[in-house]
């Protein structure tokens, strides 16, 4: 059983590499001079169609000062579209803009041509098994919640009941 725990955690590691060196290539082929944060926030308002600038804070995991600059950025690029929120007329509602839309779509497809061109400089069997993978990650991720499985906090220590 130890040996299993060995290997699979250097199986993550090795794993974990490879996907953050894999984001860093994607982030610098896709261009576009938006830092990644800008970019993530104009995707989660994208994927949610109409936010306040407090959803868009919790949904990104950042605080709210930050949301507030990441938002007068986008504002200023035209990515975004921003209107009063009638319910709360000391917040707004948010959305991505056309040209927003035009954006994501460049940006996306900038790094998905660059992914494809390295797929393709690969044996099919390689090639095969990355499609495998990437729907092997895409459903272990669906409903997995880091909270869940137990892991160390800060300190090192386990969740009681979890582990």
């Amino acid at each position: 059983m130890r040996q299993t725990l060995i290997s699979r955690r250097e199986e993550a590691d090795a794993l974990r590499l490879a996907i953050t060196r894999t984001a860093r290539r994607l982030r610098q082929e896709a261009g576009g001079g938006l830092s990644p944060t800008v970019i993530a926030a104009l995707a989660s308002i994208e994927r949610h169609k109409v936010v306040t600038p407090g959803e868009l804070a919790r949904i990104e995991g950042v605080q709210r000062p930050t949301v507030t600059r990441v938002v007068t950025k986008l504002a200023e690029s035209g990515l975004i579209d921003r209107r009063e929120d009638p319910e709360d007329r000391r917040s707004a509602l948010l959305s991505v803009s056309e040209e927003g839309h035009r954006y994501l779509a460049a940006h996306r497809s900038r790094k998905s041509a660059w992914l494809a061109n390295l797929i393709e400089e690969m044996p099919e069997e390689d090639a095969e098994t990355l499609a495998r993978a990437a729907e092997i990650l895409s459903q272990a991720l669906e409903g997995h919640r880091t909270a869940e499985i137990g892991l160390p906090d800060s300190t090192g220590a386990v969740a009681p009941g979890e582990s």
